[in-house]
């Protein structure tokens, strides 16, 4: 058995009905997943986008009284004050009962040391073997738009409203407690060069959000940090009835997308990766479930069977990185960065010039 092999799970959640439904019945939710995961022997398990509400974007809300119902607040001084919120200390306490890690998305409200406040969407990672957040990522590829669209039963996406894009950028970071017989710091002066060290120290992991896994330049950023296990939350729309199609059809359309993204970012970046949806039907609209877990080919190991609370889990072996990262995707060969100007020099389409007749 590779020393570089345990145990991960995707808490898929059936819908949050709606803008009321009380915060302990989710949170009694989630945390009889995590029960499930201990007895499945998982050592990390990942939660969808805004895991404890519905999906609020998909509302108008004028009160800012109400808004601020569905955010967390942070500070400099308290950067993971969630840890402490009635709205996850229970889900904090079981998982530190169980040594289970975990990472989940929500509102984050942070008020800086010059008193500006701003809304992002966050995930943490909680680290149960040191008893603190570890890691944060705040969402950058924010869809949607932000004045409402007023048709009659339009399915809203008012992301840009209610969030500002992320500030963190994609900052990968080592997970201990995960594996034993991981590579330290204090080892590898007996190593010499850095690249005897890749893949056998602490999993290198980084977490996205939903829209995120859809750009390929979220993963390469990972990728070229090592890579080898990606988190992702997600709440995405399975129909929305101002566009073409049936609702099967769009959902299936929106599924094929969903995979599309996940496992081609895993190909790319030779990495596994976690991806846990809130599925089912909101007050809002209606979301995709398919919460899944991939591998670093590209291939779907598990995925959930409902549109309901289910644990989908695998063990994984980090092990299986080594081939892409040595082969086709050794970044170091291959990579040819003098042509790459354009994809961080231009933002929007610049078509070549019009012929002439």
């Amino acid at each position: 058995m590779s020393s570089r092999q345990f145990t991960v799970a995707a808490a898929q959640l059936g819908p949050v009905k709606s803008l009321t439904t009380p915060r302990p019945e989710t949170l009694a939710r989630m945390i009889k997943l995590l029960e499930e995961a201990a007895l499945k022997s998982v050592k990390l398990v990942v939660f969808p986008e805004l895991t404890f509400t519905t999906f609020f974007p998909g509302y108008i809300i004028e009160s800012a009284e109400e808004i601020a119902k569905f955010f967390e607040p942070a500070s400099p001084a308290k950067p993971y004050a969630i840890l402490t919120s009635p709205n996850a200390e229970p889900l904090i306490d079981k998982a530190t009962e169980l040594g289970i890690d975990i990472s989940f998305g929500y509102g984050e409200r942070w008020t800086a040391d010059d008193g500006k406040v701003t809304d992002y969407n966050t995930a943490v990672y909680y680290s149960a073997s040191q008893k603190r957040c570890i890691a944060k990522y705040r969402k950058i590829h924010l869809p949607g738009r932000y004045e409402p669209d007023t048709r009659p039963g339009v399915t809203q996406q008012l992301e840009k409203r209610y969030f500002t894009p992320g500030d963190l950028g994609f900052q990968a970071f080592r997970v201990p407690g995960l594996i034993e017989g991981a590579l330290k710091s204090e080892d590898s002066a007996a190593l010499g060069a850095s690249e005897d060290t890749q893949g056998k120290g602490d999993p290198v992991l980084g977490m996205l959000i939903c829209n995120d896994r859809r750009w390929a330049e979220g993963w390469r950023c990972y990728g070229l940090q090592g890579i080898e296990l990606l988190l992702d939350g997600y709440n995405t729309t399975a129909f929305a009835p101002q566009y073409e199609g049936s609702n099967a059809e769009q959902e299936d359309e929106a599924l094929f997308h969903h995979r599309l993204s996940c496992q081609a970012g895993s190909y790319q970046n030779a990495c596994f990766s976690v991806h846990s949806g809130k599925a089912g039907e909101e007050d809002h609209g209606s979301l995709i479930a398919s919460s899944c877990i991939v591998d670093p080919n590209g291939h779907i190991i598990t995925e959930s069977k409902t549109k309901d609370d289910e644990l989908v889990y695998a063990t994984i072996d980090l092990e299986k990185c080594r081939k892409g990262k040595e082969r086709v995707f050794a970044f170091d060969k291959h990579r040819r960065v003098e042509h790459y100007s354009r994809l961080v020099d231009q933002v929007g389409v610049k078509e070549p010039a019009l012929l002439s007749r």
